[in-house]
């Protein structure tokens, strides 16, 4: 009986063993969850290129890391606002980074590149199994673009048009909002937008806005060569 009880107390101790050593270890348990975590995200990669790709010259898509907001930027799809990947992450970003209860979703929310051009983004949150936010994708839709068209749509389809003779104005206190319209009226008339128009196009519209006078406001020539693609000597070259 004693030696039945060794070999029971024996099978039990072997048991107990083999169950610590297929036991994870909280290492192995960290590595898993990051692995999970780079799946996402390259998942979600694969969606910001293929969104970026169906809308070329008009829509911006960012993918942002948010396990590393200095260099946050992980794949970045029609490139509108000059970012490069490796760049850090925005306050929305930070935002989600320090508050895992900050909404998953922020749509058609006003926003601006770098240039000065409108644009209408949404932002998405992407959260791993834990409930924490790891990585956004970004839409920035350029809206400037779609300014003229509408313009030209509304011109198009005008049922009646009064025409009549406007004084020459003293153009000093335009702004660089009244510019852009001009500009962006100009380029609808060539059934283009402004970056699309050809060198002679773009001459002819830079002379023009010179013999109206829109070369009197301040910073009018920087806001013409944002606004057209071009440097500012470009813009000078065309006035003359």
């Amino acid at each position: 009986m004693g030696h039945v009880s060794g070999g029971e107390g024996q099978g039990a101790s072997s048991d107990a063993a083999s169950d610590a050593d297929s036991a994870p270890t909280p290492g192995a348990v960290a590595d898993s969850a990051a692995d999970a975590d780079e799946h996402l995200i390259r998942e979600a990669e694969k969606i910001a290129v293929a969104l970026g790709r169906m809308f070329p010259g008009l829509c911006e898509v960012v993918l942002h890391d948010l396990r590393n907001p200095e260099h946050a930027v992980r794949a970045i799809e029609n490139n509108l606002s000059g970012r490069q990947v490796g760049d850090s992450v925005t306050e929305l970003g930070l935002l989600r980074i320090h508050d895992p209860h900050y909404p998953s979703v922020v749509q058609n929310y006003p926003n601006q590149f770098p240039d000065g051009r409108p644009a209408k983004s949404t932002s998405i949150g992407i959260k791993n199994a834990a409930g924490e936010y790891i990585a956004a994708l970004c839409l920035n839709l350029d809206v400037s673009v779609l300014s003229p068209v509408t313009l030209a749509l509304s011109n198009l389809m005008a049922t009646e048009t009064q025409h009549r003779e406007q004084p020459l104005e003293t153009l000093r206190d335009r702004n660089a909002r009244e510019l852009r319209q001009a500009v962006e009226a100009r380029a609808a008339e060539r059934a283009g937008t402004p970056r699309s128009l050809s060198r002679s196009d773009k001459k002819a519209l830079v002379q023009q806005l010179r013999r109206d006078g829109y070369f009197d406001s301040r910073d009018a020539a920087q806001t013409i060569a944002d606004l057209l693609g071009v440097s500012r000597a470009t813009v000078y070259n065309y006035a003359r």
